[in-house]
């Protein structure tokens, strides 16, 4: 297993390296320092002063690649590349345009983000899985095509409708939690509850048409007629072996999210007025602080790759067959 894990790390390595790369390419080569001075400062007729002392406070006053005029190993530490891109794989993001750190706003941003992601996901999960798995126990019946039905029409409906929806349904007109913010302690649960609400009930339609698929398809096979045949019932059969023959396919959709635990929902946090990283980063496009831009998507590549070795570790877990090749 250790080795195993060795040789999926290994194989991350050049993905993230190549990620950082193109990120590299678009912002310093695309997109050369000399635009992103003239975007910030935003003005029509800005002077080659300004740009260079922007340039200048921000570090983007080096050469991108190689630097001739310093001595040994400085020419290629003191460059953009090696200040900008390489040292991201120490976790050392730099600053912001504003002069925050950004590492410090990342650990602080979060616990907002997972504060409403965990229980999103969790909840989430299970309703869509229970939900599933009770239309393919009515499968074929008035039920199930009523079911199949409402997935399909919250499905149809854009995220955006959700949050405002509730917004004013439940904030407006209702007064049954605040319309956004966020606080401290345990103060800050009710200003989670309808974030955390409208996230669930809006992944309902889609999460339960792939999952009822998953269970159809596994309703079919030899190993569920067996086990009906040797009396088991059918919510056994249903919650007992069609649940765990699917759980590999379910793991992997399950990967898809991880990043989005950690990187935060950027349309829930910019509406509910929540602190965490999702919001962060909608900020910095807004303000073109691309600093914090390249550091979100660096960190967004770091949480995928990593989700995906976890789910073939977690493959091992659910399947045998994996385990002993």
């Amino acid at each position: 297993m250790f080795a195993y894990v060795v040789r999926r790390l290994i194989y991350a390595l050049p993905i993230l390296i190549g990620v950082n790369l193109i990120t590299f390419a678009l912002f310093f080569v695309v997109n050369t320092p000399d635009d992103m001075a003239r975007l910030q400062l935003g003005v029509k007729r800005v002077t080659p002063e300004a740009i260079a002392k922007w340039k200048a406070e921000r570090g983007y006053d080096k050469p991108l690649l190689w630097n001739a005029n310093a001595d040994g190993a400085g020419k290629l530490s003191e460059t953009i590349f090696y200040a900008k891109s390489v040292r991201m794989f120490a976790l050392d993001f730099g600053r912001a345009d504003d002069g925050r750190d950004i590492a410090r706003e990342i650990r602080r941003r979060m616990g907002p983000s997972l504060a409403i992601a965990l229980p999103v996901f969790v909840l989430g999960l299970w309703a869509t899985v229970s939900f599933a798995l009770v239309l393919v126990f009515f499968r074929a019946t008035a039920f199930d095509l009523a079911g199949t039905v409402f997935c399909v029409a919250m499905m149809s409906v854009s995220g955006l409708f959700y949050i405002i929806g509730g917004q004013w349904l439940l904030s407006k007109v209702w007064h049954l939690a605040p319309i956004s913010g966020y606080g401290e302690g345990i103060d800050r649960v009710k200003f989670l509850i309808l974030p955390v609400l409208i996230g669930v009930i809006g992944g309902i339609g889609s999460g339960t048409r792939w999952y009822r698929t998953l269970f159809l398809e596994e309703i079919g096979r030899d190993y569920v007629r067996t086990a009906r045949a040797k009396g088991l019932s059918e919510h056994v059969v249903l919650f007992r072996h069609v649940l765990k023959n699917a759980m590999i396919p379910i793991l992997t959709g399950v990967v898809v999210v991880i990043p989005t635990l950690f990187m935060g929902s950027l349309l829930t946090e910019s509406f509910f007025g929540i602190p965490g990283l999702g919001s962060y980063t909608i900020e910095a496009i807004n303000a073109q602080d691309f600093a914090v831009v390249r550091a979100m998507v660096f960190i967004g590549a770091a949480l995928y790759i990593l989700g995906l070795l976890l789910t073939d570790l977690s493959y091992t877990w659910v399947d045998p067959r994996v385990r002993l090749e």
